[in-house]
């Protein structure tokens, strides 16, 4: 048996989320019909996060066990093959330590969330980029989001339906900077609440739109209370974009 891990682009618009569900069509039940497909065995697919659905992912690390005999490039190209027309690709695949873990090996995870802040319509990247018309004070954003940063009790941007034992995360790093038409926001943590960075992002638009004063988000923390909230961001501009492990 050999543990290969796989390095995973996908468009999340179609998927209800990365994690096999009963309600519809995900990211791991494609590939797992695809390592069924090209090795006639039944392997479970593990990642290092899980991701709502119409959020994408740039490149998941996760892992299967197979029994076959098979380079890593064959398995790819292979899994490539099968995964046909659905909007997934497998980057990267590797053979690895049969102890090494997708999601319990992982010590960082990293997001980034992409707004469109043009009045125009979106072509291009409609689907991929949460648009906002209003003009965004993306300094005034970066600012107000370093009050995120660090050990905090996050109940206030934690879904209702997360199921993490505490909301005590640690968050490492929260920038906001324009790029041209585009505000990006990057989140990077050893793990994160549902709907965290979502929230967080939320919250930091409506400081952008002047509607919040930077000192909100704060205040909005330390409430430790979903119903202070202002906004939930739209899963379509969420990536993930980087997986971190132990050298």
């Amino acid at each position: 048996m050999t543990r290969f891990a796989l390095t995973i682009e996908f468009d999340g618009g179609p998927f209800v989320g990365l994690q096999r569900q009963a309600s519809g069509p995900s990211v791991q039940k494609s590939l797992e019909r695809a390592v069924h497909a090209v090795t006639g065995e039944d392997a479970t697919l593990h990642s290092a996060g899980r991701t709502d659905a119409g959020v994408h992912a740039l490149a998941m690390r996760s892992h299967v066990d197979v029994a076959k005999d098979i380079a890593p490039f064959r398995l790819m190209e292979a899994l490539n093959a099968h995964l046909r027309p659905d909007p997934i690709a497998v980057i990267a695949c590797e053979a690895v330590a049969g102890d090494w873990h997708a999601r319990f090996s992982c010590i960082g995870r990293a997001y980034e969330y992409r707004i469109a802040n043009r009045r125009a319509p979106l072509t291009l990247d409609k689907g991929r980029a949460w648009q906002v018309p209003q003009p965004l004070d993306a300094d005034a954003m970066h600012r107000a989001a370093q009050a995120l940063v660090g050990s905090h009790d996050f109940t206030t941007f934690r879904s209702v339906q997360c199921q993490a034992a505490s909301p005590v995360k640690t968050l490492d790093r929260l920038a906001v900077r324009r790029a041209g038409e585009e505000v990006l926001i990057e989140a990077e943590a050893r793990s994160f609440l549902h709907h965290q960075v979502r929230s967080m992002v939320g919250c930091l638009a409506l400081v952008g739109m002047g509607r919040w004063p930077e000192a909100r988000v704060a205040s909005a923390l330390a409430a430790r209370d979903r119903q202070q909230l202002g906004l939930n961001a739209p899963p379509h501009g969420l990536y993930f974009v980087r997986a971190v492990y132990p050298e």
